[in-house]
């Protein structure tokens, strides 16, 4: 079956009750067999563009559309939802609310035996799928007891099974550890090369070099549509675009240098400028991380050959061993599965060890409640929408307090002192559920701050978020620890551990791979290769060279020209 073609034409839409179209007069063709990646800000419609490409919109999201989207020259107003889904996969945003099976098996099976595929079929296709998205093996497994990323590889599998024309996936890679990301990717180019048509929208740049063609929207409308070497080079115009770009493209254009996407010709381009690594600022840059650790407090955490298994039977921890000194900022990362969230739940005390013992401030976890340990502890969900549950701000982020028995003055108090922190002053009466991903992601640290506790716990804080959200999240998440807070942070993102963690923990099916520094954890990229990680596009670059450059800013730093002085070292030799 031939891949599909899909137009829009003059498509503006508003949803009903906004003033402001989620779309603008979009004109957009994909050719049969092309891979497309949509970038934009949170806003620009990202998700409005991909639900017209199977009658989400106008049949299910409605307001008011002008326009006409056709899928192979029939128009989607002409054929219902159900009628366009074995032709158009759609893999949503929010994965786990297409998730409702009782085994990871039966939730792939589900599209394909809704459109009576023969049982032999059937298993076929299940297991490929599942073999495509790295979920082999898993098939007995509920998915309420996947990972995030297992989870969200588990919604593409659903969509791949269906064998669609044209797949659709809005922000599939969210979840995912920085190999998994590249083998969803993978997929879709394999798709490409099938005669499949694929559309994914996107924040991470990144993830978007190999895409066939590249559109970035902002505020509805298509602001730029051509390959990525055309659309991705041009580094501050994304960044006003709300888009984070390439790293190396960002390097090279701040230094006056024709931008490039490939690490490899990124490094020549700086080589035939001329540009030298200068000694003298990378001791700098080590003299300054030594002073920082210098200055932290004692142990606060320490975990004692840890394990924890699930019911069932599933081992998620095995003899982990783990301290942490008051004012660190510890990124814990590894592949999707590997323990990372069960390791930090433990911390905050939200479940207990199977075996050995987790210590907070001196005193183990075993012999403190819940509300005590929430005093030390602080503990933000990777999804806020799972945290979040009163209609205003001022009483979702006051509930902690007054759960403490603390005076309504008291409450006050702290209230407008953690949302002043967050940047959320004056919208205490606001409804969290109707504030932007990043807005309720803020309201959860707040409703966590608003305790004081000395350790702060964030589960994967900028997921879903673009890149002017995660800039101001992280950069509030910097200022606590600047403040003093002791930071956890579980992450896929590893240009934010790059840039903000001063130790990253590596976990790989239960146990504590590598735990260092983070420039010299970043640097063991064959380690890190084995436990599905990649260091970001700058770090890569400088491995390349042998020096512990972790982002732009430490690379503008140490680079100069070459000139006279025999003790730089140039770019381009080890």
């Amino acid at each position: 079956m031939a891949a599909a073609t899909a137009q829009l034409r003059g498509v503006t839409f508003t949803y009903r009750g906004q003033s402001r179209p989620a779309l603008v007069d979009v004109d957009l063709g994909l050719r049969p067999g092309e891979f497309t990646v949509v970038l934009g800000a949170s806003g620009a419609g990202k998700s409005t563009l991909c639900y017209c490409l199977n009658g989400l919109v106008p049949h299910f999201f409605r307001g008011e559309m002008r326009g006409e989207v056709r899928i192979d020259g029939v128009s989607t107003r002409r054929r219902r939802v159900c009628e366009w889904a074995e032709d158009v996969g759609f893999v949503f945003q929010d994965f786990e609310g297409q998730l409702f099976a009782t085994s990871v098996a039966l939730e792939v099976a589900f599209g394909p035996e809704s459109f009576c595929v023969p049982a032999a079929e059937l298993r076929r296709r299940v297991a490929e799928a599942l073999e495509a998205v790295g979920l082999a093996g898993y098939e007995d497994r509920e998915p309420a007891s996947l990972s995030g990323g297992q989870k969200q590889r588990l919604a593409v599998a659903a969509a791949l099974a269906l064998q669609p024309r044209l797949l659709v996936m809005d922000e599939p890679i969210t979840d995912l550890d920085p190999v998994g990301k590249q083998e969803v990717l993978a997929v879709a180019r394999r798709l490409r090369a099938g005669d499949v048509t694929v559309l994914v929208a996107e924040h991470e740049v990144e993830q978007a070099l190999t895409a066939d063609r590249v559109v970035v929207l902002r505020e509805g409308r298509v602001v730029a549509d051509g390959p990525p070497d055309q659309v991705l080079t041009r580094a501050a115009w994304l960044e006003g675009m709300g888009v984070q770009p390439p790293g190396a493209a960002l390097l090279l254009e701040r230094l006056g240098l024709r931008p490039e996407l490939d690490e490899r010709a990124a490094v020549e381009a700086l080589t035939a400028a001329g540009w030298c690594v200068e000694p003298e600022a990378l001791e700098r840059f080590r003299q300054r991380d030594q002073e920082r650790a210098s200055r932290y407090g004692p142990v606060i955490l320490e975990v004692r050959d840890l394990e924890h298994r699930y019911p069932g039977g599933r081992t998620a921890l095995r003899g982990v061993n783990l301290t942490v000194r008051a004012g660190e900022f510890v990124a814990v990362v590894g592949p999707n599965g590997s323990g990372k969230t069960t390791l930090v739940k433990h911390l905050a005390g939200l479940l207990r060890p199977t075996a050995g013992e987790v210590r907070v401030a001196g005193s183990s976890v075993a012999q403190r409640s819940l509300r005590e340990l929430s005093r030390t502890v602080g503990y933000v969900f990777q999804n806020p929408d799972h945290q979040l549950f009163a209609e205003t701000v001022f009483d979702e982020v006051a509930f902690g307090l007054r759960n403490q028995g603390l005076s309504e003055r008291e409450v006050r108090t702290r209230v407008a002192e953690a949302l002043a922190a967050v940047g959320l002053e004056g919208r205490e009466g606001d409804d969290p559920f109707r504030m932007t991903r990043g807005e309720r992601q803020r309201v959860a640290v707040a409703s966590v701050l608003a305790l004081r506790p000395p350790v702060l716990i964030l589960d994967e804080p900028t997921t879903g978020l673009d890149h002017l959200e995660r800039e101001r999240m992280m950069d509030l998440v910097q200022r606590l620890n600047d403040a003093g807070h002791t930071v956890i942070m579980v992450t896929h993102a590893m240009d934010v551990v790059a840039r903000y963690a001063h130790r990253t923990v590596v976990v790989q099916d239960g146990r504590i791979l590598l735990d260092g520094p983070t420039r010299a954890v970043l640097a063991r990229e064959a380690e890190l290769g084995r436990a599905h990680l990649r260091p970001p596009q700058l770090v890569r670059m400088a491995n390349r060279l042998g020096v512990p450059l972790l982002t732009v800013d430490e690379w503008m730093l140490a680079l100069r020209p070459r000139g006279p002085r025999p003790a730089a070292q140039e770019v381009g030799n080890r």
